[in-house]
């Protein structure tokens, strides 16, 4: 099946459902046996059953499966938000006294917790995202793994992911990639050489910004270790919420698509505009990093970023305060656009950012496209009325 179709596919089983189209939600926490037989069957390491609302339920799994599907992958496993599917990810690759690589262009969350396994034996160093291939004189002989994010996703610089792997796989290492940007559809990481990927949920597969949940995704040893260390935290996600997930994946194709194109009109529109010094976004010939995003990736989404040249703090707010279609709010991936500032040196170990003027995050939804820019002209009017002011 092409992806379009798996989407609209995976996950489901209608004639096994009485003929209902979609997977039913189970609220569940008790579960029975109906012997003790089968209770002690049900205790045994490797169970395919349901024993626990904690441990699965058929709702999650219906997820899960669709997900797996998707990344051609042999399983995956649903949490309760996108930081949770990342820090199971490296907890369950760690162990005290090891050393991961970790991209200085990681999800500022990420970077926290990443400094927070000091604690408990685990170091960190922060690497230049542009390393490619030269990552391999960072290695150390107790490196477990490597980190990326592919674009990162405030400064949007795409990794050479199998030139890491190749790195990271001849020094006995592994992968771990945040794959949210380009979500299964755009960038198949297992392919290209990923041990464990994980994406937020709540972005793409979700896609109306209403659920918390993260997944995990990989073959073999990497994400039997990622499923159990779930279990061990308790992390687990309810099942309105597996619901909601599977609803929003069902669409996830076509509304990335029109992420995609509007992001795009909009980077080429920004690119142009006198207030503009450097628009972010790989899709554009000029980005540094569209040569490895032509070769490794099938498309974009909907985020991307511009730099606003210098000005005063009220031009900003001016700017930013006034717009209708634009809401500024800390996520992205849903139907709606937001804007947001970010100031990338306060979250820099390893790389030096300094770009003058202020760093705009754009997420393009799904509204009409010559909306979106008449709202943006609208706002670069009050910036320099506010700027002359």
């Amino acid at each position: 099946m092409k992806p379009e179709t798996q989407i609209t596919q995976a996950g489901r089983d209608p004639h096994g459902n009485h003929g209902i189209v979609n997977p039913p939600i189970y609220h569940v926490s008790t579960i029975l046996q109906p012997s003790l037989a089968a209770l002690d069957e049900a205790a045994k390491p490797g169970y395919p059953g349901y024993t626990y609302g904690r441990r699965g339920t058929p709702t999650s799994r219906a997820l899960e499966s669709a997900v797996a599907g998707l990344y051609g992958a042999e399983e995956s496993v649903a949490v309760s938000s996108g930081l949770a599917a990342v820090t199971v990810a490296l907890m369950s690759m760690t162990r005290a006294g090891d050393h991961i690589l970790v991209t200085d262009s990681a999800y500022f969350p990420t970077r926290q917790f990443c400094d927070g396994m000091a604690r408990y034996g685990v170091e960190t160093t922060y690497y230049d995202p542009l390393i490619g291939g030269g990552i391999a004189a960072l290695i150390r002989p107790n490196t477990r793994l490597i980190y990326v994010e592919s674009p990162g996703s405030q400064t949007f610089e795409v990794q050479d992911v199998p030139a890491i792997a190749a790195a990271a796989h001849g020094a006995g290492a592994q992968v771990v990639m945040d794959n949210t940007w380009a979500t299964a559809l755009n960038f198949p990481a297992l392919e290209r050489g990923v041990d464990l990927v994980v994406e937020s949920a709540t972005k793409y597969i979700c896609g109306h910004s209403d659920i918390m949940m993260g997944v995990v995704v990989g073959n073999g040893a990497p994400i039997v270790a990622a499923r159990a260390m779930a279990g061990l935290l308790g992390n687990c996600c309810g099942g309105d919420d597996l619901y909601l997930a599977q609803r929003g994946l069902r669409t996830l194709a076509v509304r990335i698509e029109r992420n995609q194109a509007n992001a795009l009109a909009l980077a080429l529109w920004l690119r142009d505009r006198p207030e503009v010094s450097r628009v972010l976004h790989p899709g554009l010939p000029e980005d540094p990093g569209h040569a490895l995003w032509r070769r490794d990736f099938t498309g974009a989404s909907g985020l991307f970023g511009f730099m606003l040249k210098p000005g005063p703090r009220s031009a900003l707010a001016a700017f930013l305060d006034g717009l209708k279609f634009y809401g500024m709010g800390f996520s992205w991936g849903g139907y709606e656009s937001l804007i947001l500032p970010n100031n990338p040196a306060t979250a820099r170990t390893a790389t030096d950012w300094t770009e003058p003027g202020t760093l705009l995050r754009i997420h393009a939804g799904l509204e009409n496209i010559d909306d979106l820019i008449a709202d943006l002209a609208a706002g670069f009017e009050r910036w320099h009325a506010a700027c002359a002011a």
